[in-house]
């Protein structure tokens, strides 16, 4: 009688140490695997120093105090941007792409949104209000948001110099100069997220991307943080997963092209 062991790891019979998947991705043993796997751990592991370094360098850029008295609209009206921060002392500010000539927030904004939200009572937890601000009035502000289901506070700068002073918006005159002579480069995600948020190309583009980070002390307000475009993937955390996934993000030319609100995935 046969008494070995068998079990997933198991060298089947026709193993060949070339054999490839139906895919072409390299097929190993387990010891292959195991041996690959260590030295990328160790690169994981500076990886993560190296994110734990630039957390420490972030904390210690100066604090900039904001001299402009800004008005936000709420739901209770304007409110200076100190008041925003809810009674705790550290304040951060998602600039949502829901511009004036917006009918739809951007799809890829939203799936940030959907993301941020879940975490609102962990980072309320730890002394940080967070929110969302946009160019378009509060009322499409609040309608949208009780379509995607959110609790996230969400504010308008519609009467405010906040987000074009923060680099996150732009009148319609200027991006659409700015526009012509790059309308043939940009990559189709632009086209679709503008159709799919009721605007066209240009006013579209008038908002950007961005997140930012202020400190309240001793009854000033100071920015501490920005980040733009690629810089706010940390808060979309449906990418973080995908790079641990077999196929990864596997977007190549159709980057992003496959995010949709979550009310408008296929069978959902």
């Amino acid at each position: 009688m046969n008494n070995t062991v068998t079990n997933a790891w198991t060298r089947p019979p026709e193993w060949q140490p070339d054999r490839q998947s139906v895919t072409g991705h390299r097929i190993g043993t387990r010891e292959e695997w195991a041996a690959a796997r260590e030295e990328l751990l160790a690169r994981e592991k500076e990886h993560t120093r190296q994110g734990d370094e630039l957390a420490r360098q972030r904390r210690e850029l100066p604090w900039v105090p904001v001299e402009k008295d800004y008005r936000l609209g709420t739901d209770d009206g304007p409110h200076r941007l100190a008041e925003l921060f809810e009674g705790r002392s550290q304040l951060l500010i998602y600039h949502f792409m829901f511009g004036p000539t917006y009918e739809a927030g951007c799809p890829i904004n939203s799936s940030i949104a959907d993301n941020i939200n879940g975490l609102l009572p962990h980072l309320n937890a730890h002394d940080v209000t967070m929110l969302l601000v946009s160019q378009a009035p509060v009322e499409k502000l609040h309608t949208y948001k009780r379509r995607m289901g959110w609790d996230i506070p969400w504010v308008s700068s519609a009467n405010s110099e906040f987000n074009f002073d923060l680099g996150y918006s732009t009148n319609e005159e200027e991006t659409r100069a700015w526009l012509a002579p790059n309308l043939g480069s940009l990559p189709p995600i632009v086209e679709r997220n503008a159709r799919a948020s009721g605007t066209d190309v240009a006013g579209y583009l008038t908002e950007s991307p961005g997140f930012t980070a202020f400190v309240l002390e001793d009854g000033v307000v100071y920015q501490t943080y920005a980040t733009g475009w690629r810089g706010v993937e940390f808060l979309m955390g449906y990418y973080p997963i995908l790079d641990r996934a077999p196929k990864g993000r596997d977007e190549e030319d159709g980057f992003q092209l496959w995010i949709r609100r979550h009310d408008e995935y296929d069978g959902l």
